[in-house]
């Protein structure tokens, strides 16, 4: 399955309480901290909701074989 690698842009101060827990379930806590994510439709809708506050870009599967 595609992976997503998703980066927090901006801040969640300020932000719904929802849009909070959105970005931290994700796997996101400062601004500039990246996570990768199966390219489902549960991580689709979450994205979508919070896409003014993360930047998304596609990665291929083999580049992250050896990262931790």
């Amino acid at each position: 399955m595609a992976k997503i690698k998703i980066r927090l842009v901006r801040s969640t101060i300020g932000q719904i309480p929802r849009h909070r827990a959105t970005v931290r379930s994700l796997g996101l806590r400062k601004i500039g901290s990246s996570a990768v994510q199966e390219d489902t439709p549960a991580i689709l809708g979450m994205v979508r909701n919070v896409s003014h506050l993360v930047s998304v870009e596609s990665v291929s599967g083999e580049d992250n074989k050896g990262s931790k």
